[in-house]
């Protein structure tokens, strides 16, 4: 495992971290499924285990991912390990009504905090992320009050904005401009790279990068077809539909594959070098919730020359585009 700073923080992270949504299990809130199906708490353990024995240092989760549940597995196997870097999101709850509320206040912000770091055993999380906020609630300035003071009381160590999938750069603009916030978590990968001209300033300007969904929800495993079935308790269910599968391993088979077996490896280590190959990246999470998947993502990475690098990042624009615009319209 390599590692890199985290901007001009004090952090060193894994380059590959753990993305820690699916271990959170299944969750409904509203009618809308918010988790990626059932999950075996004793499997999760046994990853999150096997990725620190792996090298992986920085993990990632989010007080929404199972409700609590995912932090709390964090806690339970890590919480005490201050080798262990974690990240941590906040903004969205369960409403009075059963519905995902929003919420962005500072008192709001501020007790969420607390109930984390009790989930993680921890007395501070070393990076907390408003959970995609929008440009308002930047503005409104609660949020930003919040989390000074939490980094002030010694909650946590540093703080940022996880960004919107397709629509990164206002909230990032913001930020830098007010120069507030050590970090950014982005979604890039081969499919999707609206987000490099943000990596790029971001990371220019000192901030730490997270690259989330670098296999796009498994679509760049190459392990889809239009077989593929998700449980209806899978938040993919609604957003991987066979004509978006079909479409994917189209140019995987035809344009990517080549370059996997040049370098020897598989789609999802190649789709991994991929967004590594960006230094301004600080660390890729992807998804992880068995100690083999911790394997598959922590071995066959390549450092990939300029000219593998330059033709990946060329598809996005000769290839992906429509690909990007199915998917976008699944939400």
């Amino acid at each position: 495992m390599e590692y890199r700073k985290f901007g001009i923080t004090d952090l060193s992270v894994s380059e590959v971290g753990f993305g820690a949504w699916a271990i959170g299990g299944s969750a409904n809130v509203g009618g809308v499924e918010i988790g990626w199906g059932p999950s075996d708490d004793r499997e999760s353990e046994k990853a999150l285990l096997a990725a620190f024995d792996a090298g992986i240092t920085f993990f990632d989760t989010a007080d929404f991912y199972g409700l609590g549940h995912s932090e709390e597995l964090i806690g339970r196997v890590l919480g005490k390990n201050q080798d262990a870097l974690i990240a941590t999101k906040v903004g969205q709850s369960v409403g009075k009504d059963g519905t995902i509320q929003i919420d962005y206040s500072k008192d709001y912000l501020i007790q969420a905090c607390e109930n984390s770091l009790r989930r993680l055993k921890r007395e501070t999380i070393d990076f907390y992320q408003l959970h995609v906020a929008r440009l308002a609630h930047l503005e409104d300035g609660a949020c930003i009050e919040a989390m000074e003071l939490l980094r002030q009381q010694g909650k946590i160590r540093y703080w940022g904005s996880s960004l919107i999938t397709f629509t990164p750069d206002p909230e990032a603009e913001f930020l830098m401009s007010a120069g507030k916030g050590h970090g950014f978590q982005v979604a890039f990968n081969l499919i999707n790279q609206l987000a490099l001209p943000i990596i790029q300033e971001a990371g220019m300007n000192g901030y730490g990068i997270i690259a989330r969904m670098p296999l796009q929800f498994g679509l760049l495993s190459g392990k889809m077809n239009s077989e593929t079935n998700f449980s209806k308790d899978d938040h993919r269910s609604n957003r991987l539909t066979p004509d978006i599968i079909g479409a994917v391993n189209q140019v995987l088979n035809q344009q990517v594959m080549p370059l996997t077996e040049k370098y020897e490896t598989s789609l999802s280590s190649l789709a991994l070098s991929f967004v590594l190959s960006f230094d301004k990246v600080s660390t890729v999470i992807p998804g992880i919730r068995t100690a083999e998947q911790v394997k598959q993502n922590t071995t066959g990475l390549v450092k990939l020359p300029e000219e593998d690098r330059q033709f990946l990042q060329d598809l996005y624009e000769k290839k992906w585009g429509p690909i990007l615009e199915m998917i976008r319209a699944r939400g």
